[in-house]
């Protein structure tokens, strides 16, 4: 996956990004029937209304109980990272993420703010700043480190995640320089190596539905881990 993360075609990535509500439902579809998809659109969609609508950015402990259940249903399941962040006052949680979000652009002094929280690490922190924040942030989700080259074996710590940040920021601002539309963020890069991850593991068609012009991604975009050539001249595998 990490030669969709090297390509710097936005049709290739945005063909990806169309993908991901197809992607999200395919996987709903497990032991949970739905509750992915449910929670998903709320975050995707509800929380950053939410968050925005307010004079000075916030969440509260029930948005962030609910943030978890989402993180948890869509990457790996810890329970007790839900009981922790339950523990959390009412008042504790809206200072806490009003500072977090004020003290951006400064992204690593809010990771810190929003993880001294109780049951909250730089993976949920950044969660919360890439719902209010989607231009400055991207979620720190398993799948996408993982595509994203130099990252392994990943780590979750606040240092884990600037190195991550900074790869994903460098390749938004790729994209945004040839892409007309210049609407791509770290958290949409973030959908697209989710969505190809997932769509990769569960051997889903999406792959084949990427094919630009008859070459699939990995001969649209080389892997920087195979090919050292410039990237403007693609290998083809």
């Amino acid at each position: 996956m990490s030669a969709l993360f090297a390509c710097e075609d936005p049709a290739t990535w945005r063909s990806v990004y169309e993908k991901y509500w197809g992607v999200v439902e395919a996987k709903a579809k497990g032991k949970t029937p739905g509750k992915l998809l449910k929670l998903d659109k709320w975050y995707q969609e509800e929380l950053p209304t939410l968050i925005s609508s307010r004079s000075d950015k916030h969440v509260t402990l029930s948005e962030l109980e609910k943030l978890m259940e989402w993180k948890l249903t869509r990457g790996k399941f810890r329970p007790r990272l839900q009981q922790l962040v339950a523990s959390n006052s009412e008042d504790t949680v809206e200072q806490c993420s009003r500072k977090a979000f004020s003290l951006l652009p400064d992204v690593q002094a809010a990771i810190a703010e929003l993880s001294s929280l109780k049951g909250v690490g730089p993976a949920t922190a950044s969660a919360v700043l890439a719902a209010g924040a989607p231009e400055q942030t991207a979620f720190m989700s398993d799948e996408a480190m993982e595509c994203v080259p130099g990252l392994k074996p990943i780590q979750y710590t606040a240092k884990h995640y600037a190195l991550y940040l900074a790869k994903m920021v460098e390749q938004t601002e790729k994209l945004n320089k040839v892409d007309p539309q210049q609407d791509w963020t770290p958290h949409r890069l973030e959908l697209c190596l989710w969505a190809l991850t997932i769509a990769t593991q569960q051997q889903l068609p999406l792959l084949k539905d990427v094919d630009m012009k008859g070459s699939s991604i990995t001969e649209k975009c080389s892997d920087p881990d195979t090919d050292q050539r410039p990237k403007k001249k693609l290998k083809t595998k």
